[in-house]
């Protein structure tokens, strides 16, 4: 009994300090990227031994990569079926704005130093893949009930890419615009921009 007892307390101090070690590496990638964030960083701010990280983490890219892997699965984008179920097809795009500026809003510390760093690590780039995957899928829903010439012109879908981006959204809100204005404003211009 007392084996098992021990064996179960020594198992949960091991996920406390592989969550401690992720916290930091989510910090830190936040802070100095996930490029700069070395084995040494990490320890230092989960005040564990280097090689305590080393057990948790063998090779130097892995702990960035997989914090922002952790990150993602407990912040993820906003999903398909968020639009898809409640809202009218002619809403979807100021919906899919909206509840993507909204998100951006709750996890800007997260992007500027991660976006930066994505092609500095091949790792962390094909990390972000799935993310861009996703914001693809959002353009894709909010060009497919628009009138076809709109739907299909070149410079509605460079638009649309652009109003999915956290850099856009990022721009507007430092100019003092909120996330409703910033949704209205980018709809209206994939709404009524030229045709190209």
């Amino acid at each position: 009994m007392t084996r098992a007892y021990n064996k179960t307390r020594r198992a949960r101090k091991e996920q406390e300090t592989h969550q401690k070690i992720l916290d930091a590496a989510i910090s830190l990638s936040c802070s100095v990227g996930p490029a700069a964030t070395t084995i040494s960083a990490v320890a230092t701010m989960a005040s564990v031994q280097r090689l305590t990280v080393y057990r948790h983490f063998p090779g130097e890219t892995d702990i960035p990569v997989q914090a922002v892997t952790h990150w993602f699965d407990h912040n993820p984008l906003p999903h398909r079926n968020d639009w898809r179920k409640d809202v009218a097809a002619e809403n979807w795009p100021i919906a899919i704005l909206s509840m993507l500026y909204s998100y951006y809003g709750d996890t800007k510390m997260f992007w500027p130093a991660v976006l930066a760093d994505r092609d500095k690590l091949p790792e962390l780039n094909a990390t972000l893949e799935v993310y861009d995957k996703q914001l693809r899928n959002m353009q894709e829903d909010i060009l497919r009930h628009l009138p076809h010439d709109r739907r299909t012109s070149s410079l509605c879908q460079s638009v649309t890419h652009h109003a999915v981006q956290f850099s856009t959204w990022r721009t507007l809100s430092d100019k003092g615009l909120d996330t409703v204005e910033i949704a209205a404003l980018m709809e209206e211009w994939i709404q009524k921009c030229p045709l190209g």
